[in-house]
């Protein structure tokens, strides 16, 4: 296809990869990984994310309120916390590596090998940023789903539920993965373009004449 350069695709794995970042982090920062309404009274709902806790009530509004102690939190959002942290800084160093390898930036130049390693590294990069936050999110999903079908827990009282943040947390991991395939397909678009042409005049192409020539006599 002509449209799709080499200098096409390492933008698109740029822009991909620069969404999925900035919705993994907002996904960090949002306390609405786990919801809760109780049946009891219906006008409050309650929220959960990784730094904050979150109380709704239609008299007052929104409340919140950041968790007094890391080690009070439970351990799937201890964990959630370490790996999107994780997430966010492999990320952001995706992004600034890249750019010296990228077409039409005026760095490393002359230097093909140099900048094919650097869209190799963001890559992986990517890869690695967007793992930890489908890993993160997943987590916590599991747990939250093993919690709300426990037997041990009476019928009336609440559980926590899915909010919206892991969905967006799932979208920003898958972006990731997409974006560090998006830089290895780069990669090997600008290895093949740069692979040396065919010279008619060769010994390898005569013997291959030769050869048909002598099949069409036989």
């Amino acid at each position: 296809m002509v449209f799709l350069t080499t200098k096409i695709m390492q933008r698109t794995a740029l822009f991909v990869t620069f969404g999925g970042l900035l919705t993994s982090l907002i996904t960090t920062f949002l306390p609405l990984w786990k919801t809760m309404n109780s049946d009891l009274n219906e006008v409050e709902n309650w929220y959960s994310g990784l730094f904050h806790t979150c109380l709704y009530t239609e008299e007052v509004g929104i409340q919140c309120k950041a968790y007094e102690s890391i080690l009070a939190l439970p351990m799937d959002l201890q964990i959630s916390r370490v790996l999107m942290s994780v997430s966010v800084s492999t990320g952001g160093l995706a992004l600034l590596a890249v750019f010296p390898g990228l077409e039409g930036v005026e760095m490393c130049v002359g230097q093909p090998g140099l900048k094919r390693g650097f869209i190799i590294f963001s890559g992986v990069l990517a890869w690695v940023s967007g793992l930890t936050t489908l890993a993160a999110v997943s987590f916590v999903a599991y747990t939250t789903v093993v919690d709300f079908w426990d037997e041990g827990f009476p019928d009336v009282m609440p559980r926590w539920e899915y909010g919206e943040a892991m969905f967006s947390g799932w979208f920003g991991g898958l972006a990731l993965v997409i974006g560090g395939t998006l830089f290895f397909i780069a990669v090997c678009m600008a290895d093949f373009n740069q692979r040396p042409p065919s010279v008619p005049n060769s010994p390898e192409v005569k013997h291959r004449t030769k050869h048909y020539l002598k099949t069409e006599v036989l």
